[in-house]
């Protein structure tokens, strides 16, 4: 349960301000008034190197709350193509910048061998590790009326034996699931939550919170109702914002929207939105 009288702290991650840096991301939190940052690990050089993150984060006096691990279809080459080799990297970049979580994607149906013992695997290296491997909702891929299963042992959390889990809000909305009973389901194995939203699409749009029809406000609400004690993460998609201006626009309203949402304070948090230096 989260301490009486605070909320889950706020972060951003690094993938809402893509094409720009991780460098950039950790300015725009800053400067917009986040409280910790999650790294998506990708393409960029910055994002891999433990010792570039942890500098960011002491420059800009934010705690890195979760490593994303490189699991994405664009990121299959990132530190390799051995996937448990990518967990165990992204576990001791965790442990190095003071991260107790690590997201991660179920399987793609193709990587069957990694998928076979994906779960007892978790907990493996959850124990190995000492760090929590917070594993993904995802969503069945639409292809005209049909309905793909692309991911092994499944997309939905939910249903596999899992001790910590993250719910994206996006996923949520192509999948057509309800995010609310999503959680009731999970219950204490909730860990983390990539706040966004979404409409009835196929694309996974993650937009602004309030702007689609995925029931954001709701969910944040079932969240404090029920002292969640894990983190929230905005992970939006900035990438049609022409100008930086636009881009910290976004960024703001979907800090507003989640404060308004989840309702008071973090203990011995600054949430009054003052610079610590903007985006360079």
């Amino acid at each position: 349960m989260a301490e009486q009288g605070a909320r889950p702290r706020i972060g951003l991650s690094t993938s809402s301000v893509y094409p720009e840096s991780t460098a950039h991301a950790f300015a725009y939190a800053a400067a917009v008034g986040y409280e910790a940052v999650e790294v998506m690990v990708g393409i960029d050089a910055l994002s891999q190197q433990v010792d570039a993150v942890r500098r960011l984060s002491e420059h800009h006096d934010l705690p890195v709350s979760a490593i994303h691990a490189p699991c994405l279809l664009f990121t299959q080459r990132v530190w390799g193509v051995e996937p448990w080799g990518k967990l165990e990297r992204s576990a001791e970049m965790a442990r190095a910048v003071g991260a107790a979580v690590v997201v991660v994607h179920p399987p793609f149906r193709w990587q069957r061998e990694y998928a076979r013992d994906f779960v007892n695997g978790i907990a493996a290296l959850e124990e190995s590790s000492g760090i929590a491997f917070a594993v993904e909702n995802m969503y069945p891929w639409r292809a005209s009326r049909r309905h793909l299963e692309m991911y092994l042992p499944g997309w939905d959390p939910s249903e596999e034996p899992y001790a910590n889990t993250t719910i994206d809000l996006s996923h949520a909305s192509i999948a057509r699931a309800d995010p609310v009973e999503m959680a009731e389901r999970l219950g204490p194995r909730l860990r983390h939550v990539h706040l966004t939203d979404g409409t009835d699409s196929a694309k996974d749009e993650h937009l602004v919170p309030g702007r689609g029809t995925t029931g954001a406000a709701d969910f944040l609400r079932h969240l404090a109702s029920t002292g969640f004690a894990g983190e929230v993460v905005l992970e939006i998609n900035t990438r049609r914002c022409a100008t930086r201006e636009e881009r910290e626009a976004d960024l703001r309203e979907s800090l507003e929207f989640a404060i308004e949402h989840l309702g008071t304070r973090p203990v011995g948090r600054r949430t009054d939105g003052q610079a610590c230096g903007g985006p360079t």
